[in-house]
């Protein structure tokens, strides 16, 4: 059988993966954009794991609205790289770091 501590195991591997993403790749905002929802999902992995061994469904009710945070910020994200994209010509963070009017 599964245990807790397994579930657990496999959101820090997620998170590790995410903070990975995070430190060595900061060129790239899509690949930024993909590590942090990597972050986040592996947060909602250990809320549904604690949520399911507790027996209390709160916590699984609390991913599906940070779920719909989450769906609001990417593409928000997304949009807004695309005007970057068609400003600069770049989606390399270390390109955007002038913000002209």
């Amino acid at each position: 059988m599964i245990e807790l501590s397994d579930y657990l195991v496999l959101g820090a591997l997620l998170f590790a993966l995410g903070m990975a993403g995070i430190f060595l790749n900061r060129k790239n905002a899509i690949i930024l954009l993909m590590s942090i929802e990597l972050i986040l999902l592996a947060v909602n992995f250990n809320f549904i794991a604690f949520s399911h061994f507790l027996g209390d469904i709160h916590g699984q009710v609390f991913v599906f609205f940070i779920l719909t945070v989450a769906a609001a910020e990417s593409a928000i994200g997304l949009a807004i790289l695309v005007v970057l994209f068609r400003n600069r010509d770049t989606i390399n963070v270390g390109d955007l770091d002038s913000m002209k009017g």
